[in-house]
């Protein structure tokens, strides 16, 4: 094994420029992810700020902006929909369930602001599309994969293209939590079909191992088998208690994941190849500490490197490609793709048949 290709293991590959005003964002949905990960984020960062904080409850608006740091400016949902505020920000943060990005992505490509959009992108495809429309030659947009600015992730995605592990064979991926452990009352929007979309597990938890899957091996998925179930009462509105689904990629690759909203907490991605394979777990949960692990030729090489703040991650790179003026990924379409592919994974489970992906990414 080549000594260098862990020692090569480098952060934020994407950074050209350090000298760079920050980006102004509006916090649209503010639940826990947004009010305990996004905001201090902002307030860690020299690339952002939480200037407004957007919610459907005036008063909550107001107790989130009075605790930050920043923020100045707390306005209701209809409020923003009707351009309060907008001389106070530059970007907007969408965090509400699922089935309710699109209104505020609308909004926010009206009034000329960038656009980062938490994933899954939106409940259907058909919705997923108008966002990528609004948005498209309009205003830029990124849905919020923070794998892809992970540098585990990122460097597992340069040792696959580099042919460290030769020919990518198969993927390993799995995602599980207890749901109602992290939150008690059944009545929540990840089990209602109507703000989550089709399913709780794979719509929820089985987007990280599918995208992150597309993102290291740079493939698209073109077919998708799966089985899923739900027995406990709180899971009887939708399908997927636990889920397993796999992905084949138009390089060949084939990837078994699995997720669950009713699981001891877990995660890991592993890749392998003709020669060897790369594993990172726990992957995708943030602020613990991953292993990244790499075997060649029967050589097995463990590396310790400094954990990262994956929102912090997420948001500076948004910033500095905005600031920059230079592309960003994953856009809307490379988002659209994962709606596509999920609901593929839903239908093939009801169906007990292999559903075919299509679409542009």
């Amino acid at each position: 094994m080549d000594a260098t290709a862990l020692s090569e293991f480098g952060r934020r590959d994407w950074e050209t420029d350090t000298d760079l005003e920050p980006v102004r964002f509006a916090m649209i949905g503010l639940g826990w992810w947004t009010r305990e990960e996004a905001i201090p984020a902002t307030e860690q960062s020299d690339r952002c700020e939480t200037t407004v904080v957007v919610s459907g409850d005036h008063d909550k608006a107001e107790d989130v902006a009075e605790a930050s740091e920043r923020a100045e400016t707390a306005i209701t949902y209809d409020e923003f929909h009707d351009g309060a505020a907008t001389d106070e920000y530059d970007a907007v943060y969408v965090a509400t369930p699922n089935a309710k990005h699109l209104e505020f992505v609308v909004s926010a490509a009206e009034f000329g602001k960038a656009v980062l959009c938490e994933k899954p992108m939106e409940a259907t495809p058909e919705r997923a599309r108008r966002i990528v429309e609004a948005c498209e030659d309009e205003v830029p947009l990124m849905v919020a994969y923070r794998m892809h600015t992970e540098p585990a992730v990122r460097r597992a995605r340069e040792l696959v293209a580099e042919g460290a592990i030769g020919d990518p064979m198969l993927v390993h991926g799995s995602m599980s939590q207890d749901l109602l452990e992290i939150f008690s009352n059944p009545d929540q929007w990840r089990l209602d079909p109507d703000l989550s979309g089709p399913g709780a597990s794979v719509m929820d938890l089985g987007i990280y191992p599918l995208n992150t899957a597309r993102f290291v091996l740079d493939a698209d998925r073109v077919g998708v088998s799966a089985l899923a179930r739900s027995e406990g009462e709180a899971f009887s509105n939708v399908p997927d208690e636990v889920a397993t689904f796999e992905v084949r990629f138009d390089d060949g690759t084939l990837a078994a994941c699995s997720a669950s909203q009713h699981a001891n907490r877990s995660s890991h991605l592993k890749v392998v190849g003709t020669d060897g394979e790369v594993s990172i777990e726990p992957a995708f949960f943030d602020r613990q500490n991953r292993k990244f692990e790499l075997e060649v030729g029967g050589t097995r090489a463990e590396l310790d490197y400094e954990q990262v703040d994956q929102m912090l991650e997420e948001f500076d790179y948004f910033a500095h490609q905005i600031r920059t003026d230079r592309e960003i990924h994953p856009d809307g379409r490379h988002g659209l793709a994962d709606i596509e592919a999920m609901h593929a994974v839903y239908e093939s489970a009801e169906r007990g048949s292999v559903v075919s992906v299509s679409g542009d990414d």
